[in-house]
């Protein structure tokens, strides 16, 4: 009998092998993804656990269009819990503009400085460097359709922005949005890349193009 037990370690095939490099592979480009691929949305999966649903690639487009238009040039945008809207602004290789992406999902920290980690439990837990009212425009989609959590958003929402906010989130959230933020509902119907069973609609405070769609 050998003293060695070599002979009962199981030896991975070559096919296997090549498969599970395949997959740490795939693992690794969805969490450190790279090149042009960085900013498409869906290189990072939703988290379904962190109620996170995308945009689908028409909605994305037309809101990113929206807050370019709002911020103007040189103007300061605020991506809170939307990171499609983000990555489809980065998407488009606009640098008459700038963005931060406000997200509990550390995954999206790929995006570098520009990636600031919130929590919407603790509202105003902010760096330093982001300073109140900086921001031309603040976009925010809520991960979730309870009042308690667009009160939390909104205590956010109203310390970076300046003034214009573009809210995205239920239909049912109208009353609620009108009342902490001032918004109201425009005509224009954002659609996910998976059918939710909630109904979602922008909200706006100021004269949109959003509102001359139906």
């Amino acid at each position: 009998m050998s003293d060695s037990n070599d002979d009962d370690i199981p030896q991975l095939s070559s096919h296997t092998l090549a498969a599970l490099q395949e997959f740490y592979a795939g693992q690794k480009q969805q969490t450190d993804p790279g090149g042009d691929n960085k900013y498409s949305i869906g290189i990072i999966e939703e988290n379904w656990q962190l109620s996170q649903f995308w945009y689908s690639q028409e909605t994305a487009f037309r809101l990113a269009e929206e807050v370019i238009a709002v911020a103007g040039e040189g103007g300061r945008i605020a991506c809170v819990s939307a990171p499609s809207v983000y990555q489809k602004l980065r998407e488009l290789h606009r640098e008459d503009f700038s963005i931060c992406i406000f997200e509990y999902d550390k995954r999206f920290a790929i995006y570098g400085e520009e990636f600031i980690f919130y929590n919407y439990n603790n509202p105003l837990d902010l760096p330093e460097k982001i300073a109140a009212h900086s921001f031309d425009v603040v976009i925010a989609d809520p991960p979730y359709l309870s009042e308690e959590c667009l009160r939390k958003m909104s205590e956010t929402i109203k310390y970076l922005t300046q003034g214009k906010i573009l809210l995205c989130t239920g239909a049912i959230m109208e009353e609620a949005a009108a009342k902490l933020l001032g918004v109201k509902m425009c005509k224009f119907i954002p659609k996910h890349t998976r059918n939710l069973a909630n109904e979602f609609r922008c909200y706006v405070n100021y004269d949109s193009g959003l509102d001359s769609e139906i």
